[in-house]
């Protein structure tokens, strides 16, 4: 066959044999030496180059996933740009641990995110990690992960969570957290190592906010309603337009870890204060843009599980925000 492909190539025309070049397969559909003209049609994905009854036809070779392990089929429905939530419920014997943080985010819904930006083997970053949802979902897809807690309490929940939370079958010594603040740990690690930086990170300092029902739950229960009381807490910054460049910053810092190509999702949700609505979502994205990453879209994740509460009755529209959205950049 080699002989033969070697043979219907050099008879080509100079137009004709460039396209040959960089093709895998060339069969001949008839036995009857062709007599090219340079005519050429597109059939079922191929290059059919005819002259007559004679037909030389070019197999084009299949394109190369370099991008995650997903087939086709799996591909398209995580292209969709509305998400509905998933979660374990409060009953299940793996929330414990989650229920522990403030603002825990469902390992189901980076999952997700993971299996859609990242191969089996690739490194993944999570520079707020909380009680380690983004390692357990690392673990489960075969995945390597590092997380970073500035909390002691939730660095050492999420290497508990890795520990008792996996199938006997996952091995999680690929999982590994480390305590301290991002801003001084990000520049620490190698260079282009990180396929994937995902995250959630503080939505500001909303979880002081006493009035909400359901901080006023979690005061009843003895549960946490802040991230810590440290000064280097971005939850705890005064400003929002200083809270926002220090979130900014800080993810901008991933651009040396992270690999070319590698994407940055940014799990965040809009919020009230007082009077003022905030996009954080597009707040975050045109800051990251400003900082060297391509927003390449958004994705909502709709949480039809929460409770609806009567904001601003009978007085004003205030609205019962049931959605976060996953903000994707590309390094």
């Amino acid at each position: 066959m080699a002989k033969l492909e070697t043979r219907a190539t050099a008879k080509l025309p100079k137009r004709a044999a460039g396209r040959v070049a960089d093709i895998r397969t060339v069969s001949v559909v008839s036995r009857s030496r062709p007599k090219m003209n340079g005519s050429h049609a597109r059939k079922n994905g191929s290059h059919v180059l005819t002259n007559g009854s004679n037909a030389l036809k070019i197999k084009r070779a299949a394109p190369v996933n370099r991008l995650n392990d997903l087939t086709a089929k799996e591909w398209i429905p995580e292209t969709v740009s509305v998400w509905t939530q998933r979660g374990l419920g409060k009953g299940h014997e793996h929330a414990a641990i989650e229920r522990q943080h403030p603002a825990p985010f469902s390992f189901q819904d980076v999952g997700r995110v993971i299996r859609f930006f990242t191969k089996v083997g690739d490194t993944v970053l999570d520079p707020f990690v909380g009680v380690g949802s983004t390692l357990k979902a690392a673990a489960l897809d075969h995945r390597k992960g590092i997380g970073i807690e500035l909390n002691k309490k939730y660095a050492d929940l999420a290497r508990l969570r890795v520990k008792t939370e996996l199938p006997k079958e996952i091995d999680g010594s690929g999982q590994r957290v480390i305590l301290g603040d991002a801003r001084r740990v990000i520049p620490t690690l190698d260079q282009k190592s990180v396929k994937l930086v995902v995250t959630s990170p503080p939505y500001w300092n909303i979880l002081h906010k006493k009035d909400h029902k359901a901080q006023q739950e979690r005061i009843a229960h003895g549960l946490d309603t802040q991230y810590s009381s440290k000064v280097a807490d971005l939850g705890n910054i005064e400003s929002y337009p200083a809270f926002l460049q220090a979130l900014a910053d800080t993810l901008a810092l991933t651009r040396v870890c992270l690999v070319d190509g590698g994407h940055l999702c940014v799990v965040v949700g809009d919020f009230r204060h007082k009077a003022r609505y905030f996009m954080l979502h597009a707040d975050i994205a045109r800051e990251m843009e400003a900082r060297g990453f391509t927003l390449k879209g958004i994705k909502i994740l709709y949480q039809r599980h929460k409770r609806i509460f009567p904001y601003g009755f009978p007085y004003a529209y205030v609205p019962n925000l049931h959605h976060q959205y996953i903000v994707i950049l590309a390094k």
